[in-house]
């Protein structure tokens, strides 16, 4: 556990301090593109967030391979290095479309160019265990076609998803620990080796989550972009492909009882076209009602618009931040949940009563848009300025309380004078609106003008 917390540790640094310097670059390369229609943020803000993430990808690797125990990995198995060939392809087809834009069928021919380079490394499903049955072997077109559509799900999901700041980095970042944890579980609990090269994808995978993150979060000072959510995407995939068709059911024949015990009590995770569907539902769930959306008003599956869960939490009235924690809150509910179901398959009653009784909690919330809750004095540093309020103030409206148009909504800020023309808040490319002194007394000059 060390050596993984070691290689975390490394891997989030690298992130983080590789951040600051590629947002330079970014802007200095121009990748800032307009906002746009569909776009939530309110200036124009850079990407090749993905650069800073694909070089923690490598240091984590670079470490990894020089530890005592999780170095084993790359002499008994040649996925660590399938996923930085493949990892490599999709983030230079991210950075060209950040940077120049890609079209969305090359970028579909991408995606499965850079599938292909990981199966013929060895990164495939060779089988795929069914209930009752066993394990099925695939031949290897088969296996082929399999691996390839997962890593395309799993990559669009996630890069469907990317919407508001701090999201998809948060969804993926919670999707890789409940991984960690079923695959620590298998490794070391039934101690399979095969399970080895999943638990270390799942820690550099939080690692280049947790590193992103603070630059990323509201309001987001850099993007991910294509390259960076592409990335992630292929991470996730390459994890769940090693551990559903390389980890054979036979190993926890002693465990369990019977190869077809064994299959029954990790079917939650197991199954290669349900693993992703549990672990990113959320991102899934969007990416099918997207295309559905899409397919059915005649427009391309692969046009952009602004139907996604997140934004219409924001049209509720839900604020930024506020849509963030709902989408990390039942992403964490369902992956968490089907880790708990595979942990343990008897309590399989009470796992979904606690699930039950979450998702009550959680809809509870999505119900309750436009309330804001209040502190006591005596806690008000340990909480954000917007749940203060000073004694005998009136109550916010409801606009206010929102926070959704001043936060997250779609118009951006707009300030409206005298004469009722809107007026817009001066962008920079720093993260954040720089309304100071002498933006606020030239405002005044401009009204006294008027009048």
């Amino acid at each position: 556990m060390r050596e993984y917390l070691l290689t975390l540790c490394v891997t989030a640094a690298v992130t983080y301090l590789l951040t600051g310097p590629v947002r330079k670059f970014a802007i200095a390369a121009g990748a800032m593109p307009a906002i746009r229609a569909r776009d939530v943020h309110r200036e124009p803000t850079p990407r090749l967030g993905g650069i800073a993430m694909f070089g923690g990808l490598c240091a984590g690797l670079l470490v990894a391979a020089h530890l005592f125990n999780v170095g084993k990995v790359f002499e008994l198995s040649n996925e660590p290095r399938a996923l930085l060939s493949g990892a490599g392809l999709i983030w230079l087809l991210g950075v060209l479309d950040d940077k120049w834009g890609v079209d969305a069928l090359l970028k579909l021919g991408g995606q499965m160019i850079a599938a292909g380079v990981m199966v013929m490394q060895g990164l495939t499903i060779l089988w795929i265990p069914v209930p009752g049955v066993g394990s099925v072997s695939l031949t290897p077109v088969q296996g082929t076609l399999l691996t390839v559509a997962l890593v395309l799900i799993t990559i669009n999901a996630v890069n469907f998803v990317d919407g508001l700041d701090g999201l998809a980095a948060g969804m993926v970042c919670i999707a890789a620990l409940a991984f960690f944890m079923y695959s620590y579980r298998v490794w070391y609990g039934y101690g399979v080796e095969a399970a080895a090269p999943a638990t270390l994808f799942a820690v550099i995978l939080m690692g280049m989550c947790l590193g992103f993150l603070p630059h990323n979060m509201h309001p987001a000072r850099i993007f991910m972009g294509d390259s960076g959510s592409m990335l992630i995407g292929l991470v996730l995939a390459a994890g769940a492909i090693s551990i559903t068709g390389q980890v054979d059911p036979d190993a926890l024949q002693v465990f369990a009882g019977s190869e077809s015990a064994a299959v029954k009590a990790t079917v939650p995770v197991y199954i290669p076209l349900l693993l992703p569907l549990s672990i990113i539902a959320v991102p899934v769930a969007d990416l099918v009602l997207a295309v559905v959306r899409r397919t059915w008003n005649g427009q391309s599956p692969f046009a952009a618009d602004r139907g996604h869960l997140h934004h219409r939490l924001l049209e509720i009235g839900h604020s930024h931040s506020r849509a963030v924690l709902i989408m990390y809150f039942w992403s964490a509910l369902i992956a968490f949940g089907a880790v708990a179901y595979s942990v343990n398959s008897g309590s399989a009653l009470l796992v979904l009563v606690v699930i039950l009784a979450l998702s009550a909690v959680g809809l509870f919330m999505l119900l309750l848009p436009r309330f804001t809750p209040r502190v006591p004095h005596w806690a008000y540093s340990l909480v954000p300025p917007r749940y203060r309020r000073p004694a005998g103030a009136p109550a916010m409206d409801s606009g206010e309380a929102a926070e959704g148009a001043g936060e997250g909504g779609a118009a951006g800020v707009r300030s409206t004078g005298e004469s009722g023309s809107p007026r817009s808040a001066p962008r920079s490319a720093n993260g954040a609106h720089a309304l100071g002194s002498r933006a606020a007394k030239s405002g005044r000059e401009q009204r006294s003008h008027v009048g």
